[in-house]
């Protein structure tokens, strides 16, 4: 099969940047997405040509690495998969396939579909860990902990970091991310001395970064490819709200508030 490839190509953040159009040479269609571009840069590449810079790392679907936007939908066509896991049986021959980049204020370009995201660092640097010490490893199950806890707690840690939900959402809002790096850690015990410092340390980071804020439109947890439930985004404000009351308490005891 070969496709068209239409392409956002763009030097760096401050040059402006186009659409161009890649025709493919002959392509297996077993190849995941990725390995079709190495293929279109491997021949940029011998007639000369500048290659696409695109993320990539692991290529299995778990780094959170891949962030491109295919005809319009982070990640692809498909539901619950990265770009990675996109193979181009998915496609038929012939097709003109858009490729975007991430686009969002607190996503800056650096070049062609690759943008920082350095961004969601910094908030898992503002609260997304334990720092109480807990000793040495426990022995099995001697914390007692309900398995509908521990499996809510596993779905929010299965939260890649790929930004997907931010790309996607009208007003590149980062909730859901946010949220399953708050909930994974609040839900268990050992996470419950910091859990509201943690909730408004996070979220009050992300407000910093500039993402913007949650209508509830649900297209987050549409193209999440973790799967990520909205429920944890209600359960990040209920924390959130918590620990803006425990901070008024505090100021109003220690004479801070009439």
């Amino acid at each position: 099969m070969k496709v068209t490839l239409k392409v956002w190509r763009q030097k760096n953040r401050s040059t402006p940047g186009a659409f161009k159009t890649h025709e493919t040479p002959e392509l297996n269609v077993n190849m995941s997405f990725l390995e079709m571009l190495d293929v279109v840069n491997e021949q940029l590449a011998n007639r000369g040509e500048e290659p696409i810079a695109f993320d990539h790392d692991c290529r299995e679907g778990i780094c959170g690495t891949c962030s491109l936007v295919i005809d319009g939908k982070p990640h692809g066509p498909h539901k619950g998969i990265t770009t990675c896991q996109t193979y181009m049986r998915t496609f038929n021959d012939g097709d003109e396939i858009v490729i975007e980049p991430f686009r969002a204020k607190a996503f800056p370009l650096i070049k062609d579909l690759v943008v920082d995201r350095k961004a969601f660092d910094r908030i898992q640097h503002a609260g997304g860990y334990i720092t109480v010490r807990t000793g040495a490893a426990p022995d099995a199950n001697s914390v007692p902990v309900p398995k509908q806890t521990a499996d809510f707690a596993m779905d929010a840690a299965q939260c890649i970091g790929c930004g997907a939900c931010v790309a996607a959402c009208k007003n590149a809002s980062a909730m859901l991310f946010v949220a399953a790096k708050i909930s994974h850690l609040g839900l268990m015990p050992q996470g419950q001395p910091e859990r509201y410092r943690r909730a408004k340390g996070m979220v009050d980071q992300m407000d910093k970064e500039g993402f913007g804020a949650c209508t509830v439109t649900g297209s987050c947890e549409a193209v999440c490819p973790k799967e990520i439930s909205l429920d944890f985004i209600a359960r990040m404000n209920r924390d959130y709200g918590v620990a803006l009351l425990k901070g008024d308490a505090k100021a109003v005891k220690s004479g801070g508030a009439g």
